[in-house]
């Protein structure tokens, strides 16, 4: 029997895109937009149409900023916490946070399975869900971070969107290794050493992606970096030694922070993709309070196909 085509969303990546894609004037009928839902819709539609997954699964944030992440390196995220934001939540533009529950409620609605996991982020779901996976998998997201995630002998490939879904770019080991020269296996390891200013990840002073990337074709791994700094006879410049020593207590928690957790805790679900809605009857009343119109009822169609 041949195993099960797994696609895996990073919804919030996902909508966040459809929302500054798709224009802000398109509203339910009582006025309120609507260009996220919509737009996310559309998007869902092209990635079956593509790719033709036997599996979907939209993986949300039931913690976006996770409380062990922030207590290793307390600036994680800092940057995205808003004064006026609601204590928890991360800062997202007025006229989007209203649509999330919407596109909650019609994902429900259609069937598509849909995942969180307390205290932890949408990308350890999707890590989580890649471990236990036995068939080929695709990540659709446009963080980089789950670049990590990418094996060739596993069959798991990310979908990093450029222009739209329909123009995504697949990463796999050839793609990394000719943009970053490191593997799927080695990105966390380039991720910690380089750092990232939007996740408030420091990195080591002085080593940005291509000086990580070299040092790891010449050491390995994080570890054995880390061992060159502390011996004497390494050929490591005497500055490169010196900051990557200084920077030990942040190397210390920086794998831990970067990497996405496989071991997430998942309620049982059906990852099926639906062939027809769950919920017909809410999906109605979804679709006519929020005006969604085609782009719901060419999913639908698409789902049935």
């Amino acid at each position: 029997m041949t195993a099960p085509r797994l696609m895996l969303l990073d919804s919030a990546s996902l909508y966040f895109r459809a929302y500054f894609g798709v224009p802000e004037s398109i509203k339910s009928p009582d006025g309120q937009p609507v260009n996220a839902v919509r737009g996310l819709l559309d998007f869902i539609t092209r990635l079956v149409q593509d790719h033709r997954p036997d599996q979907l699964v939209a993986c949300m944030d039931a913690d976006w900023r996770p409380a062990w992440r922030v207590e290793l390196i307390p600036t994680y995220k800092t940057h995205r916490v808003a004064e006026a934001a609601v204590a928890g939540e991360e800062e997202v533009p007025d006229t989007l946070a209203p649509q999330v529950p919407v596109i909650e409620q019609v994902l429900d609605a259609l069937g598509i399975a849909r995942l969180g996991s307390p205290g932890y982020e949408a990308d350890d779901v999707i890590g989580t869900l890649t471990a236990r996976a036995t068939g080929p998998v695709q990540i659709v997201t446009g963080d980089r971070d789950l670049f990590q995630l990418v094996d060739d002998a596993r069959r798991i490939t990310v979908l990093y969107p450029v222009k739209g879904v329909g123009n995504a770019q697949l990463i796999d080991e050839a793609a990394l290794l000719e943009k970053y020269d490191v593997t799927g296996a080695e990105y966390a390891d380039m991720a910690a050493l380089r750092g990232d200013p939007s996740d408030g990840l420091p990195g080591v002073k002085g080593i940005g992606e291509k000086t990580a990337a070299q040092l790891i074709r010449t050491y390995g791994t994080l570890p054995a970096i880390r061992a060159a700094a502390a011996d004497p006879l390494s050929k490591l410049t005497p500055a490169r030694r010196k900051n990557i020593l200084e920077a030990a207590p942040y190397l210390d928690v920086a794998p831990t922070v970067v990497r996405v957790a496989t071991d997430a805790p998942l309620p049982d679900f059906d990852p099926a993709l639906p062939k027809e809605p769950l919920d017909p009857m809410t999906l109605e009343a979804l679709a006519t309070q929020w005006g969604l119109g085609s782009s719901l009822e060419r999913l639908v169609e698409t789902l049935g196909a």
